[in-house]
């Protein structure tokens, strides 16, 4: 595949994810909403996301378990539960009905039509059919190995005594992982080239959002650079998907890009459009998300001895399900992704309220994690919420969304997580060095200060 073709498909993508204006919007009937507040569409929109972690909780306390929010484009509704009744009435609901690709539109542009995150009906359920092999049990453990050797590489470049950003870390390693695992780079040029293009795509504000809602603003630099960039990381994928296809050892490799492009469904195989938004989409889910969960666990223990005790001897004695533990607790105190959302394509009953298609509707993972119902001292760091007899339901712990949209490579972070956790905690005592506080980075919130640590060897 030529420059042209790559160029032209990357504005193919564009031209055919870009959200709808004002006008091409059909009305949706919003008498029978929840209250919410009145703020200007656009102050409404910042506040969700730009200022979540103070606007969503003011929320609550303003109007309680749920809320209706009035959002770009054209002032759609977005109504929030914090209910875990909800929850499961919602994930539970007709996936022909509660549509997740429309709630997640806004990120077309980026993962692509084909995303398994955008798709909705027929499409999703083949593409979820043809990813699903590739993420199954047997996979997973093929990808351990590779994944123990790349935590273990990270990990024997840190000194005792180094004061380093847990956050910039755990995403280094965690790109590692994607680049070997699921694209299966091995070429050490391209690697280079794909590295830092990842890494600027990643860490941009949420206001670059506002460019596929509000074209006008890819005239101003701030806008136009992310999706340049999106233009060459295109072209970088695309010539790694070329030569991937012609590579001789094709029917030998186990990354998840060749076990696609070998698929074969009853005749079915993968476009190329399809494979780059099937990758861009496991890149930008699985990279950014779980190495942030990994950077608040390394805070958090270096915040508390005796919980770092625990977790040290978990990795000493192979006690995987606690390091799980601490995995699940980290993404339950600090979410990484606000919500889950679903669009109705016809007249739905919702938590008893009747509500028009067109409406969206969700629960709010950062009030259902700080639910001292379901979760009693929600402060408070406690990995043994998520061991015994009686962990959280799937309905209450929702980082993964839920129903037939929970999120395929699940299974994979919770792996992967375990490995690194390993890995540190095998060869370093961790120290948090001060506080943290979220901030919003894309759709995702990080640590503000990196999650500041030093590492020093382990005390016995």
């Amino acid at each position: 595949m030529d420059t042209d073709e790559m160029t032209r498909l990357s504005r193919e993508r564009f031209e055919h994810t870009r959200p709808p204006s004002r006008g091409a919007l059909p009305p949706v009937d919003t008498t029978n909403l929840p209250r919410g507040p009145r703020l200007p569409v656009l102050v409404q929109s910042a506040g969700l996301l730009r200022f979540r972690h103070q606007f969503v909780p003011w929320l609550r306390r303003r109007y309680g378990d749920e809320v209706t929010l009035r959002l770009l484009p054209a002032g759609r509704a977005l109504v929030l539960f914090a209910r875990p009744e909800v929850t499961k009435e919602i994930f539970a609901g007709d996936p022909d009905v509660f549509h997740a690709g429309k709630g997640n539109a806004i990120l077309g542009p980026v993962m692509g039509e084909h995303s398994v995150l955008i798709l909705d009906g027929e499409a999703h359920k083949r593409a979820r059919r043809m990813l699903m092999p590739a993420f199954s049990g047997h996979a997973l453990r093929g990808y351990r190995d590779v994944i123990a050797r790349l935590s273990d590489n990270e990990v024997s470049g840190w000194r005792p005594g180094q004061e380093l950003r847990a956050l910039d870390r755990m995403n280094a390693l965690t790109l590692e992982v994607i680049l070997h695992v699921v694209f299966g780079v091995t070429d050490e040029e391209r690697l280079r080239r794909l590295r830092p293009l990842i890494t600027r795509t990643v860490n941009v504000s949420p206001v670059v959002l506002l460019a596929w809602t509000l074209p006008f603003l890819q005239r101003y630099r701030l806008w136009r650079e992310p999706i340049e960039r999106l233009y060459e990381l295109d072209r970088e994928i695309y010539a790694e998907i070329t030569a991937r296809r012609e590579a001789p050892d094709l029917a030998d490799r186990s990354d998840v890009l060749s076990q696609l492009i070998r698929l074969d469904d009853g005749g079915d195989t993968l476009t190329d459009s399809e494979l780059r938004d099937h990758l861009v989409t496991l890149l930008l889910a699985g990279h950014e998300t779980t190495a942030t969960a990994l950077a608040w666990a390394l805070q958090e223990l270096g915040s508390n001895p005796d919980q770092l005790r625990l977790a040290r001897e978990a990795a000493l004695t192979g006690d995987d399900g606690w390091l799980e533990a601490v995995f699940k607790e980290s993404i339950r105190l600090h979410p990484v992704i606000a919500m889950v959302v679903r669009t109705l394509t016809r007249p739905t009953v919702v938590a008893g309220r009747a509500m028009a298609r067109g409406t969206t509707v969700g629960p709010s993972i950062l009030l259902s994690h700080s639910d001292s119902a379901r979760f009693p001292d929600p402060g408070a760091f406690r990995p043994d919420r998520f061991t015994g007899d009686d962990p959280p339901s799937l309905t209450d712990w929702i980082p993964f969304g839920g129903g037939a949209r929970r999120c395929l490579g699940a299974a994979f972070a919770q792996m992967e997580a375990v490995e690194v956790l390993r890995a540190v905690l095998s060869a370093y005592d961790v120290t948090a060095l001060g506080d943290e506080r979220p901030k919003v980075r894309n759709i995702t919130s990080v640590p503000r200060n990196g999650a500041r640590i030093r590492v020093d060897s382990r005390s016995h």
